[in-house]
């Protein structure tokens, strides 16, 4: 209740009305203003102030100044005692509450084992629930020791059953990976050992600036916790939060201290650290992969206008220039060109016309596109094809599979050196290319047979997946960000909807979360209304 209170908001919240007036009859001065101040706030907070203290002066100046009294008084107003216990009594009886009992701390233990420790760990929001659950109740709170004692209580419970749950579906085999993680020691007999850094805080490091080395180092660490073979849905139905929560506990911790823990608890804290822990690394990996086809482009078109803005300036009034041309043509037909056109219009104007007509469509994406084949060649070519090895990308809609189809090509060619696909190889162009770029893969080769440049084509789908990743047309598996659109929300979201809602702070009916009023709810005005407010 430690805050300033303005005019307003204290005639609001701490004006005696008539029935609370009435309940100081009968009392001294000191005990008016004082059974006055506890029972305001009583009201306000559902519970007792543990000292005088705890209440505003600005309060208690406003109730006296009610009362007719001096604030003074509310010094002399004795903290214990049997007028103050039957002061309480009193306040609880007029607002229907009733002391803390053995009992309701057994319920209330219960009730945050179900409701709130399913998915909230942060010990002052679980305050707050308990307080609210009180206040819903019509109880008053115990000693904020004993709640703090009780809340510590609960949360111990449900840990150690939903840790034992994980490690129940944690086979023998992924054990003896993470106790392997947590390993730091390298003996060579009973008497010789010397330590070296343990692969748990491998996985914990950072990648570092964005090289060729540091994205072998996060596939690396990537691999590492594939290797555990952790169930692929250990912890789908686990609230985010909880997740997060034990995960962040594992990284605090050295692997010396996460091996002190019970079994349950410490293969429960890696197993969320590596499931969390994969899932970053997988999105920063398709960023990455994203940023890179970006990149390509984004560098080629850059270089490419700044070449064509060294050779040209636009040529102006190319209608006029034709005109004469065609003109001096027809009127001397037998004639060279030198001696007809150049008089008319100079060398140097023609060549700056085809010079502009080069740098416009199809030429200017032509040469954009030789300068990102160049790139690529020199430099991108030797991470994309272990980054795409290393992701999995899938996608629920039938009209994207193309893409996914031609990746399975790149990675099927991956280790080839051959310059064309081979002869009666099916490629995926519908779905995959757009028109204009079909013109861009293909090419004649020595027999002047028609083929297709592989380079050039893994560029195409390249370019291609980057768009559907984005839309999550295609996602990743293993990824957050980019995972199945499909699994966005909570796995137990149906069965946890209220829970959820409240979490969020947000209404559970449709009408009151969008703020529409009643009346354009019904009779099926509300669609008519939208109309008119987007016209």
């Amino acid at each position: 209740m430690k805050r300033q209170w303005d005019a307003t908001e204290l005639v609001e919240h701490f004006t005696l009305i008539p029935e609370e007036v009435a309940l100081l009859e009968n009392k001294s001065e000191e005990n008016r203003l004082g059974f006055a101040v506890l029972l305001k706030f009583f009201q306000m907070e559902a519970k007792f102030p543990r000292t005088r203290q705890e209440v505003p002066k600005l309060v208690v100046a406003y109730i006296a100044s009610l009362l007719g009294l001096s604030p003074r008084l509310y010094k002399q107003y004795e903290w214990e005692g049997r007028t103050f216990e039957r002061h309480r009594a009193e306040i609880r009886e007029f607002f229907g509450f009733r002391e803390f009992t053995v009992l309701d701390g057994e319920e209330l233990k219960a009730w945050l084992c179900e409701k709130v420790l399913t998915y909230e760990r942060q010990q002052s929001h679980l305050e707050s629930a308990s307080y609210k659950r009180l206040r819903e109740l019509k109880l008053e709170p115990p000693t904020p020791e004993r709640l703090e004692r009780l809340i510590r209580s609960a949360v111990t419970t449900t840990e150690k059953k939903f840790c034992t749950n994980i490690l129940g579906q944690l086979s023998l085999f992924s054990l003896r990976k993470m106790d392997a993680l947590l390993d730091t020691k390298d003996g060579f007999d009973d008497d010789e050992s010397h330590f070296r850094q343990s692969v748990f805080n491998f996985l914990k490091s950072d990648p570092g600036r964005t090289s060729l080395q540091s994205i072998f180092k996060e596939i690396s660490k990537l691999q590492c916790i594939r290797d555990l073979q952790l169930p692929l849905n250990l912890f789908d139905l686990v609230p985010p939060k909880i997740v997060n929560h034990y995960r962040r506990r594992a990284s605090a911790e050295t692997p010396r201290e996460l091996r002190r823990h019970p079994v349950s608890i410490r293969y429960t804290l890696v197993a969320a650290f590596c499931w969390q822990r994969s899932q970053e690394i997988t999105d920063s990996l398709v960023e990455l992969l994203v940023q890179i086809i970006h990149g390509i482009n984004a560098r080629a078109e850059r270089r490419v206008d700044k070449e064509l803005l060294e050779e040209f300036k636009r040529v102006d009034n190319k209608p006029r220039l034709l005109f004469e041309i065609a003109n001096a043509s027809l009127e001397h037909p037998e004639e060279l060109v030198k001696d007809v056109v150049f008089p008319v219009v100079s060398e140097t104007m023609l060549k700056a016309v085809v010079k502009e007509y080069k740098s416009s469509s199809s030429q200017y994406t032509q040469r954009v596109y030789t300068v990102m084949r160049s790139s690529y060649l020199n430099h991108y070519r030797r991470m994309v094809p272990q980054l795409l090895e290393t992701l999995e990308f899938c996608s629920n809609n039938d009209v994207h599979r193309p893409v996914i189809s031609a990746l399975s090509l790149l990675k099927r060619y991956r280790d080839s050196n051959q310059r064309y696909y081979a002869l009666g190889e099916e490629l995926i162009i519908d779905g995959v290319l757009k028109n204009d770029w079909k013109e861009l893969i293909v090419e004649v080769d020595k027999d002047g047979q028609e083929r297709i440049n592989r380079v050039n084509y893994e560029i195409c789908v390249l370019t291609a997946l980057r768009e559907k990743l984005r839309s999550k047309e295609i996602w990743v598996v293993g990824a957050k960000r980019y995972c199945n659109p499909e699994s966005d929300l909570p796995q137990d979201f149906e069965i946890h909807r209220q829970d959820y809602y409240q979490a969020l702070g947000q209404p559970i009916e449709a009408e009151a979360f969008i703020g529409w009023p009643p009346r354009y709810v019904q009779n099926g005005t509300r669609c008519k209304v939208l109309l008119r407010y987007l016209q």
